[in-house]
């Protein structure tokens, strides 16, 4: 467990980076010429970038980025 304190400007800035990264991933595993492996991994990743966002995220805003990340999501 690691902890930090930000000022009201750098959770701002996370909060941007977070959800700028979450709609790079939701793009990436939408693209189907991506090999079944990358997007898996691209799929781990999102879940790790979801959880830090949603640790501070209003429920409005989490409810656009929630993602059901099944397998069959990824298949041809």
């Amino acid at each position: 467990m690691l902890g930090m304190l930000f000022n009201e400007k750098e959770c701002k800035e996370l909060d941007y980076v977070l959800r700028k990264e979450l709609d790079e991933m939701l793009l990436d595993l939408s693209d189907q010429r991506l090999d079944q492996n990358i997007r898996h991994a691209i799929a781990n990743r999102y879940k790790t970038v979801f959880r830090m966002y949603a640790r501070f995220a209003p429920q409005k805003e989490l409810s656009k980025y929630a993602w059901g990340g099944k397998s069959s999501q990824f298949k041809h």
